[in-house]
């Protein structure tokens, strides 16, 4: 059981944060009221089993009405047992300026008589608890989205959960393509079922079809050619904290050929430490 307590200066990527916790799949509460904090830590304690096995609340400025009983409130989940952790996000002042003249949102300590710096300095003065907590400080002042995610992974433990899908989808080109395709393969060139009519009722998943391509060696070739490109890239890509990659296989009509190696891929790929879908478009 994991509780993070996610804070920091607004516009230091505390959305972001809470996004990637997310996807290792915690349940998530942004500006959850201080005073809130005890009577969730005990729900989340006597959760166990559930769907609050690892939980994670954002506080902020926002909270700004209850943050001067907040060393009350995490004295209390130390009384319940807790043992929370404070990721605390931070940027440097001319990052953080130059980020909110980039977007329409207003600063939520700033109003028409106070300007935009001394609304981040009383920022910084309202979480200065927060920020000497933190069990984790992350300037983003430099820091990508994809590496801030990765920062989040590392921090809270990648083993949590998978934290890559990988969806093999099979289609017919005459239905158009898929357009989530990341990758599309094109395996029109391979021998088709379609023309023995006695083939033709069956699809990709049925013995006869299956019987049919795995006599052709070109066929085996292209499978193994796929997966050797995936297998070579997929590192990559997980290391750009990508959550969703869709291989795209495309015959003709999407009854047959493509259907066989989209599901042939799933099936090799299904042994591995990541999560791993088939859809079968034209089947569907």
């Amino acid at each position: 059981m994991n509780f993070f307590i996610v804070s920091g200066l607004s516009g230091s990527g505390k959305t972001l944060a809470l996004q990637a916790l997310e996807d290792l799949g915690y349940y998530c509460i942004d500006n959850l009221p201080a005073v809130l904090l005890p009577h969730f830590a005990r729900e989340f304690l006597g959760q166990a089993d559930s769907g609050f096995a690892n939980s994670a609340v954002g506080i902020d400025s926002r909270n700004r009405g209850f943050l001067g009983s907040l060393p009350d409130n995490l004295q209390a989940l130390e009384d319940l047992g807790l043992d929370y952790k404070i990721i605390f996000l931070e940027a440097d002042e001319s990052i953080l300026i130059t980020r909110y003249s980039e977007t329409r949102r207003r600063h939520p300590l700033t109003d028409r008589d106070t300007p935009l710096l001394e609304g981040i300095r009383r920022e910084k003065s309202f979480l200065a608890p927060l920020s000497a907590a933190a069990a984790r400080r992350i300037n983003t002042s430099y820091t990508t989205p994809q590496e801030l995610r990765g920062l989040i992974r590392e921090f809270a433990g990648g083993e949590i959960g998978p934290s890559l899908t990988l969806l093999f989808e099979s289609f017919g080109y005459k239905h158009g393509l898929p357009l989530d395709a990341d990758f599309v393969f094109d395996v029109r060139c391979l021998p088709n079922p379609y023309w023995k009519p006695e083939l033709r009722p069956f699809n990709g998943l049925q013995h006869e079809i299956m019987t049919f391509l795995e006599d052709h060696e070109e066929v085996t070739q292209m499978i193994e050619h796929i997966r050797n490109f995936i297998e070579t890239w997929l590192p990559r890509f997980r290391a750009e904290n990508r959550s969703y990659i869709t291989v795209a296989i495309g015959c003709t009509g999407g009854q047959h050929r493509s259907v066989y190696v989209a599901q042939k891929l799933f099936d090799y790929f299904g042994g591995q430490p990541i999560n791993v879908q088939v859809r079968h478009r034209e089947l569907s």
